[in-house]
């Protein structure tokens, strides 16, 4: 471990928070010709199918349900955060090598964040939303002053695959390609390092605890780190890893368990205190992609509310996994590849974005889809929802980002 001029972390900085996982999403293209998957699937025997069968023929949105349609990018947009304290601003990454801060209520340029040399594929917000972290794919990391709107801090690293502030003190944490995981006091700039085994560092959160985050790597392993003292507690190797990449994590709210997805179309759900795996779930069932470096568990959550996980594939399909029993409740099936999920803070309501450029909400309980919100007219990349609770926020390859009102009666 490197840094010895990094200051400790006080205590009293490590509250309970949230963070929501960040990845970076390869967009491939689905077979749109395959038929609609076999619900008589032997593995799936007594298993509700709920949702869409058939892959998108195209994206045509008859309706634009956005509030606001914000096209000040020049290119496809990769990646959106917004601020979690007055959740009025966005800060958009895009393939035009910009990111943007804006007002979602007004669609108004609050701050261009310049300088960037590739793609900006990661961006987020500091836990009192004063900073902005913005990373590109050429690794050139930069951080902003929202207010003043000046330059902060930067650094130049190997190509980011992650990025994600501490929700409780001004700690940037990274993955990179190498294998490395950064940890910056900003704006400082004090750092530690947690040292990579070789394969990269491809994806990585930070647990509610605020002492811990947990990483997944290139080659399947999962590792869990102690953020104070920059030892590893926990590897995950072995039969019990992955067997390939880490692509996606998510922590449970009271810090007891972790969840992973893998290119190997399996999660696992694992203890964190002790880094046991207790559940491998296998995710390849019900496919719409039709060869094997199509399909990945894209994303992954736990909800706050039910004993439930969800795992989204690139395949098209959510899987609603009942914890207690670690058995399929549903299988939500979309028109496209699932690129995010994420649940409600405050129901058993789970949210996705795919391929189809279709946002949806659906009821856990019973597997249906409640609400969907459309007008993009490409693949949605990403999206967030604002703390409150009131909007969602979606980018896409139309080179736009657009702003969704969030009225569910669950709520």
């Amino acid at each position: 471990m490197s840094g010895q001029n990094f200051e400790e972390i006080d205590e009293e900085d490590f509250e309970k928070f949230a963070l929501n996982l960040e990845d970076v999403v390869d967009v491939i293209d689905l077979d749109d010709n395959v038929p609609p998957p076999d619900s008589d699937d032997d593995d799936n025997d007594g298993m509700e199918v709920d949702g869409e069968g058939a892959a998108a023929t195209g994206i045509v949105a008859d309706v634009d349900d956005a509030d606001i349609v914000f096209k000040e990018h020049k290119d496809s947009v990769f990646c959106v955060r917004v601020d979690p304290k007055t959740c009025t601003l966005a800060v958009t990454g895009g393939q035009d090598d910009k990111a943007i801060v804006w007002n979602i209520e007004t669609g108004h340029v609050v701050l261009e964040c310049t300088g960037h040399k590739d793609s900006v594929t990661s961006v987020g917000w500091s836990h009192d939303s004063m900073y902005v972290a913005t990373a590109d794919l050429s690794g050139l990391i930069k951080v902003w002053r929202v207010d003043t709107k000046e330059e902060v801090w930067s650094f130049e690293a190997e190509d980011v695959e992650w990025l994600q502030w501490h929700h409780g003190a001004h700690v940037l944490l990274v993955g990179t390609v190498d294998g490395q995981v950064w940890m910056w006091k900003i704006p400082g700039g004090d750092c530690k390092t947690f040292i990579s085994h070789g394969p990269g560092a491809i994806s990585g959160v930070v647990m509610p605890d605020g002492k811990r985050a947990c990483v997944g790597y290139e080659d399947g392993i999962i590792k869990i780190w102690d953020l104070k003292t920059g030892e590893c507690q926990h590897t995950i190797t072995g039969n019990d890893s992955h067997n390939s990449s880490v692509v996606s994590l998510h922590s449970s709210k009271d810090n007891s368990l972790l969840l992973t997805g893998s290119t190997d179309m399996t999660a696992k759900l694992i203890t964190a205190t002790t880094g046991k795996v207790i559940s491998t779930y296998d995710c390849s069932s019900h496919r719409i992609g039709s060869a094997e470096d199509e399909n990945s568990v894209e994303s992954v959550g736990l909800s706050s509310v039910v004993n439930y996980a969800a795992t989204g594939t690139l395949g098209g399909v959510m899987s609603i996994w009942d914890i207690a029993t670690h058995v399929v409740r549903h299988q939500c099936i979309h028109g496209d590849g699932i690129v995010k999920l994420k649940w409600d803070e405050t129901s058993p309501l789970v949210y996705t974005a795919s391929l189809d450029g279709v946002v949806r909400m659906w009821d856990a309980r019973s597997g249906k889809e409640e609400t969907r919100w459309t007008g993009h007219s490409a693949a949605i990349l990403d999206f967030d929802i604002t703390a409150n609770g009131n909007n969602l926020v979606t980018v896409c390859e139309d080179h736009t980002a657009r702003v969704f009102s969030i009225k569910s009666p669950e709520r």
